[in-house]
């Protein structure tokens, strides 16, 4: 993904804000999204291309920090930028503790703004970039049958052929067949391998 493709929200009641904001955006070669509310913004569909999201802390109905809540709970690869036009060290710390990359204070130099942005489209990036991979392996591991996923359960913690045989009530050579199955169907190159794929996978096994 490049950050050609990149959407940067922008939520905010001040009209001449999101009129200002969007222009810098656009001037980077981001993708401007404004909104003149919390609601207005949880009502827009998402698009799975790295996005922040640039929100002033005080607005009328839904603030800043309750609209924080519900991003980090729904889109936690959305990174946040607070803007404000006054100091509040209380909230700025409430902020920074649940997540926000930045705090920024109206006037604040484009330049601060455009580096925090950068920095959060990044963020946004690799928490994409991991989701993908873990679908990838939810999928593969859905695509094995309930024998292969208790071979790889016991393998993946350390037994060998012989004791996962014990522990099944099958030979060590149908252990062998399956432990072959497992590793092709995870795409696994080595036990290593299998064992990392495992950690990520993490609560999906203890559901086998």
């Amino acid at each position: 993904m490049s950050y050609a493709t990149s959407i940067v929200f922008v939520v905010d009641d001040d009209i001449s804000v999101r009129e200002s904001l969007e222009s810098l955006i656009r001037s980077e070669g981001w993708q401007p999204a404004t909104f003149s509310s919390a609601q207005h913004f949880l009502s827009h569909p998402r698009t799975p291309v790295p996005s922040c999201l640039v929100l002033d802390i005080s607005m009328p109905g839904l603030n800043g920090l309750d609209l924080q809540k519900r991003v980090a709970a729904e889109q936690p690869d959305v990174p946040i930028i607070f803007i404000t036009g006054h100091g509040d060290v209380p909230k700025t710390v409430q902020a920074m503790k649940a997540g926000a990359v930045e705090f920024l204070t109206k006037p604040f130099e484009d330049e601060v703004l455009l580096g925090a942005i950068q920095q959060a489209l990044e963020r946004s990036r690799v928490a994409l970039s991991q989701q993908a991979e873990i679908k990838e392996l939810q999928d593969r591991y859905s695509s094995l049958s309930p024998r292969e996923r208790e071979v790889m359960a016991l393998v993946v913690s350390g037994l060998l052929n012989k004791q996962v045989g014990g522990e099944l009530g099958i030979s060590e050579i149908t252990v062998k067949a399956h432990r072959g199955k497992v590793m092709q169907k995870m795409k696994a190159d080595s036990l290593p391998d299998l064992v990392k794929m495992a950690g990520k996978l993490g609560p999906a096994l203890s559901k086998t």
